[in-house]
């Protein structure tokens, strides 16, 4: 086979940020990286896209095999190609960010590799350039949820308008009025009121709520003015 001349060779891997919220706060999945160099230390979901396969399914295996989680939302979002990144050899690294409901997936999780969820506020040391990684899909991750209703994947099926209000000032580390959110929130046509009631915070209760997955596409747009100035997030 014919190759290309005098061009330096180099690896491909796939890093990935795995989202989580626990009700309260917006976490991240880290495991123990488990060969040198930092072995022990923490890191994210990440390994070597292999020649058979593309970055998009090298991202699916890698997580799978590292954390036992399948089918989950997965983004690719960024490249990270500093020649010096990696100090044993010259590896490119496609970040993919993921958004998972915590109590769906609790029980899938595999233990094998010791994986751990931190809050964002909390975030240990990472290996090489994984904490700048972590911050730039935080930030795209703010973006895009402005823009299209990301965040309902990372709630379970049935969720009350407090808790959704909760994630949301928790991804954007801000306070929303609670009657002007529910008002934007339920203009979007995005969510079918349940007949019962979460009691579990008060007597009067809250009503559920599912995501109109028939009209998802449909309206999927209509998140374009939710959070204002989008664009000055990024």
């Amino acid at each position: 086979m014919t190759k290309y001349q005098k061009q330096t060779r180099l690896l491909a891997a796939v890093d990935c940020i795995v989202f989580g919220f626990d009700g309260q706060k917006l976490n991240i999945l880290l495991i123990k990286r488990g060969f040198e160099p930092k072995k022990d230390h923490w890191s994210l979901m990440g390994g070597f896209v292999e020649q058979n396969e593309s970055a998009d399914q090298a991202a699916v295996r890698i997580l799978k095999k590292l954390t036992g989680l399948d089918g989950v939302y997965l983004e690719q979002f960024h490249t990270f190609s500093e020649p010096d990144r990696d100090p044993i050899e010259r590896t490119v690294s496609i970040a993919y960010f993921a958004l998972i409901d915590i109590s769906q997936y609790e029980k899938q999780i595999s233990e094998e590799y010791h994986p751990e969820w931190f809050p964002l506020n909390k975030i240990p040391d990472l290996i090489f350039d994984h904490n700048q990684m972590v911050n730039l899909a935080k930030e795209r991750l703010r973006y895009k949820a402005a823009l299209h209703p990301l965040l309902f994947e990372l709630l379970p099926a049935k969720f009350t308008l407090p808790l959704l209000q909760s994630l949301f000032e928790d991804v954007y580390e801000t306070t929303f009025d609670k009657r002007n959110f529910s008002r934007k929130i339920l203009s979007t046509g995005l969510l079918l009121k349940q007949k019962d009631k979460d009691k579990g915070n008060s007597k009067k209760g809250a009503f559920y709520y599912k995501l109109d997955k028939k009209h998802y596409q449909k309206n999927f747009h209509k998140f374009l003015h939710f959070i204002p100035n989008p664009n000055g997030l990024i």
